[in-house]
């Protein structure tokens, strides 16, 4: 079985940017290609990536950009 999450926690990659402080939704791709310790999505379905708020808000905390 899964994690359990609210989906009211989700994010898109829109959102994740903006969190981030990027200029596009499509950077977000570029960060998981660059760091390796990025948050995995937690719900990928083809193209819909949704991610934990809460999992990019720490990475971000941490990250060393």
């Amino acid at each position: 079985m899964g994690r359990r999450v609210d989906v009211a926690d989700l994010i898109d990659a829109a959102e994740a940017a903006t969190l981030l402080g990027l200029g596009s939704r499509n950077a977000v791709s570029v960060y998981r290609k660059r760091y390796e310790g990025f948050p995995q999505p937690a719900i990928e379905h083809g193209t819909c990536l949704l991610w934990v708020r809460a999992d990019v808000v720490q990475w971000s905390k941490g990250a060393r950009r």
